[in-house]
């Protein structure tokens, strides 16, 4: 418990922080500095998902670091386990990344700043016209050289196992025409379950996935996605 207080004490303390480090950020980004704002937020990054992973006793081990494509356009598909993953990807990841996440989190007082200034879209799940817009927008980030995360499954596992891939996720590769990176975190459940605030250490395994390279005439999302989810669920059960 006293591990939980700590971790979330110094949370909104480094926000706070932070604020005038983001208005630096957005100030590079009004000027159209793209190549420092791109230096400064990946610095910024890694530090915070760093710092927090150790205050929360989270040890990451990471395989297959050698299949992320370099300088050429990334999607990372990943199972979604605990509120952890995204810093455990911030700080893993040798590529900057931004997220597609659902629109609640952009409300939130400074994550929602940080966020947008990296290149987050936020999609309206029960809004089938903003999804598709915000999928859009995703794509032309993404097509323009920003790697980006998804969660296909929407939500968190409530067990670690995997809920539905919304095949609906995998238009973004088809748009941009990224390569799928498929991405399995084993471990960061044990760290803060679904519906729990109490934060414990755990050992994470992340692994990266050789990339998929989509066809020129490939529309069929079904099959990418029941590729990937067979891919995650390979690394889950440890094969």
């Amino acid at each position: 418990m006293i591990r939980t207080v700590i971790w979330f004490v110094y949370f909104w303390i480094d926000f706070l922080i932070n604020i005038p480090n983001l208005y630096y950020a957005k100030k590079l980004k009004k000027d159209n500095k793209d190549d420092e704002l791109e230096i400064y937020l990946n610095k910024i990054s890694k530090k915070w998902s760093n710092n927090l992973l150790k205050l929360a006793g989270i040890k990451v081990k990471i395989i297959g670091m050698e299949n992320i494509p370099e300088n050429e356009n990334v999607l990372f598909v990943s199972n979604h386990q605990s509120n952890f993953d995204i810093p455990i990807l911030l700080g893993s990841l040798n590529r900057r990344v931004a997220f597609i996440a659902k629109e609640e989190i952009k409300k939130m007082p400074f994550i929602g700043g940080w966020m947008e200034i990296q290149n987050c879209v936020f999609i309206k799940r029960d809004d089938p016209r903003q999804s598709v817009r915000a999928i859009n927008k995703g794509a032309k980030f993404i097509g323009n050289g920003q790697a980006m995360v998804i969660f296909p499954e929407g939500t968190r596992s409530a067990d670690g196992s995997l809920n539905e891939f919304k095949a609906g996720s995998f238009k973004l590769p088809v748009k941009s025409k990224a390569k799928i990176v498929p991405i399995t975190i084993n471990g960061s459940i044990n760290s803060m379950k679904r519906g729990s605030l109490i934060i414990k250490p755990a050992e994470v395994v992340l692994t990266i996935s050789k990339p998929i390279e989509i066809e020129e005439n490939e529309r069929d999302t079904s099959l990418m996605r029941d590729f990937v989810v067979a891919e995650i669920n390979k690394n889950l059960r440890g094969e």
